[in-house]
C-alpha cells in the first residue's frame, strides 16, 4: 500500500492546530487518571467527540430559551423558534442547498432514508421497477429498500465492488441499462473509507432516468459536500458524526420533489387543517416534522456546523489525508496486520479497516482498549460487504480533526502488544 504524503504547505492550505483543536473538546482534554494515558479516540465513524461549543449551545439553550417552538406567541417560543430556525439555515448553507426549506431535521441518516423510502419509494416505486444499491451499503441505505420492494414488487440490484474496494463503475453502466427508477448509494463507505466518485455516479444514474439519493453520513464531516454540484435528489447526513449531538440529523431533498411528497408521519406540527373526516399538510419542511422537534439538538447541529466551517473542510480533508498516510506507513510494520480498502490514498477517507492475523477483531479492540486506543471491531453493519471481503468483521480506526500522529502511534504500540499477547509475528 503506498504510503505517500502531500504536504500541507505544498497545497496552500494551513495545517490544522492539533493541540488547539484537542482541547476544544472537554472529553479528550480533560487530564487522564493518573497511571494512564490520555484516550486515543480513534472511532469517529461511529459517533464523533463534541468541542466545548456544541455543549455550550445546547447548554445555554436550555438554561435562557427552552420553549416548545412555532405556535408559542411568547418571546420564550420566539426565541426558541429563532434558534430551531437559524440552525436549518446554516446547515443549509453548510451543504450548498439552494434554499433551507429543503432541510428536514431528522435524527439520524437512517431516519432520513426511511422518510425517502416510506414517501417518495412507496409512491414511485411498483412492480418490476428496478432500484439499484451497491453491495457496500450501510444496512441504513439497504433495509428500508428491501421493505419497499418487498411491499411494491421492485426489484433491487447491487453494484458489484472492485478487488481494492471501489465500485464498478462497469458494473453501474450495466445496471443503468435497464432504467432503473433509483440509485442510491454512499459516498463514503463507512466500513472501508472509499470515497465514491459521487457526482459522476449520480450524472450516469440521473441520464439513465433514475432518482438519486446519497448517504453523505461518511462524508459531510470530512470533505466539502455541494449538493448542487453533486445533482443529487436526495442526500441524508446525521448530526453525530460530524461533531454535533446525538440524535440529530439532516434529510435535504430538491424542493419539488419534497413539495409532492405525502408525510413520513402523522400528528401535530405537519398539519395544516385538521377535521375528523380527514386532514391537509403543512408545507415543506413542518410535513415532515411530526410533533414536538428536538430543539436543543437542532441547536446543537448548528454549532457543530460553524464548528467545522471555521476550521474549513479543505483544512479538515487534507489534515485526515495525511493522518491516513501516517497511519498506513506505521502499520506496514506491524507483523499479520492486513488492510482493506483502496491503495490510492486519495480516494480513501480517514478510515482503516484491518485484521490481524487470527486474532478475533473483538479481541484486539479489548486489547487495544486495555491501552487507551478506542476502535470499533464487529462488521459495521455492512454484512454483506463483509461476505464480499470474504471476513466476519474487521477492526476499524477512524480519524478526525482531533487526532494526531501521537494516536497513530499509541493504535501501532497497542496492536503490536496485541501480536506478543497472542505470540504472533
Amino acid at each position: 500500500m503506498e504510503t505517500r504524503t502531500t504536504g500541507l504547505a505544498t497545497r496552500g492550505i494551513d495545517p490544522l492546530d492539533g493541540a488547539a483543536v484537542r482541547a476544544d473538546f472537554p472529553l479528550l482534554a480533560a487530564p487522564p487518571e493518573p497511571g494512564t494515558a490520555r484516550v486515543a479516540f480513534l472511532d469517529s465513524a461511529a459517533s464523533s467527540q463534541k468541542p466545548a461549543a456544541v455543549i455550550e449551545a445546547m447548554d445555554a439553550f436550555y438554561r435562557r430559551d427552552n420553549a416548545n417552538i412555532h405556535r408559542g406567541v411568547y418571546k420564550l417560543s420566539e426565541r426558541a423558534t429563532a434558534a430551531y430556525e437559524a440552525a436549518r439555515h446554516t446547515v443549509a448553507d453548510f451543504i450548498g442547498a439552494a434554499s433551507a426549506r429543503e432541510c428536514i431535521f431528522v435524527r439520524n441518516t437512517t431516519e432520513a432514508i426511511n422518510l425517502v423510502a416510506q414517501t417518495w419509494g412507496r409512491r414511485e416505486l411498483r412492480a418490476g421497477d428496478l432500484a439499484v444499491l451497491t453491495v457496500m451499503e450501510h444496512h441504513s441505505n439497504l433495509v428500508p429498500w428491501q421493505l419497499v420492494a418487498a411491499e411494491t414488487g421492485a426489484e433491487l440490484a447491487f453494484v458489484r465492488m472492485t478487488p481494492d474496494g471501489r465500485l464498478d463503475l462497469d458494473h453501474l453502466d450495466t445496471l443503468l441499462a435497464r432504467g432503473p427508477k433509483l440509485v442510491a448509494f454512499s459516498h463514503v463507505s463507512n466500513a472501508l473509507g472509499t470515497i465514491h466518485p459521487a457526482e459522476e455516479i449520480t450524472r450516469r444514474a440521473k441520464a439513465a432516468g433514475a432518482a438519486v439519493l446519497i448517504d453523505a453520513a461518511q462524508s459531510v464531516p470530512h470533505v466539502p459536500v455541494n449538493v448542487a454540484a453533486l445533482g443529487c435528489d436526495f442526500l441524508a447526513l446525521s448530526g453525530h458524526k460530524m461533531l454535533g449531538p446525538l440524535g440529530s440529523g439532516v434529510l435535504w431533498g430538491r424542493f419539488d420533489l419534497l413539495d409532492g411528497l405525502p408525510p413520513f408521519m402523522g400528528g401535530g406540527s405537519m398539519i395544516r387543517r385538521v377535521e375528523l373526516s380527514g386532514s391537509t399538510w403543512a408545507d415543506v419542511p413542518a410535513r415532515f416534522e411530526a410533533g414536538t422537534p428536538a430543539v436543543a439538538d437542532a441547536v446543537g447541529l448548528g454549532a457543530a456546523v460553524e464548528y467545522l466551517s471555521a476550521l474549513g473542510m479543505d483544512r479538515v480533508r487534507t489534515h485526515e489525508r495525511e493522518l491516513l498516510a501516517y497511519a498506513v506507513g506505521a502499520l506496514a510494520e506491524v507483523p499479520g496486520l492486513r488492510t482493506f480498502g483502496p491503495t490510492d490514498l486519495d480516494q480513501r477517507s480517514g478510515v482503516i479497516s484491518f485484521e490481524l492475523g487470527d486474532i478475533h477483531p473483538h479481541d484486539v479492540a479489548a486489547i487495544l482498549d486495555e491501552e487507551g486506543v478506542a476502535v470499533r471491531a464487529g462488521h459495521h453493519c455492512c454484512q454483506p460487504l463483509m461476505r464480499e471481503l470474504g471476513v466476519v468483521a474487521t477492526s476499524r480506526a477512524s480519524f478526525y480533526v482531533y487526532n494526531d500522529r501521537e494516536d497513530v502511534d499509541r493504535l501501532v504500540a497497542a496492536l503490536h502488544r496485541a501480536n506478543r499477547v497472542f505470540a504472533i509475528g
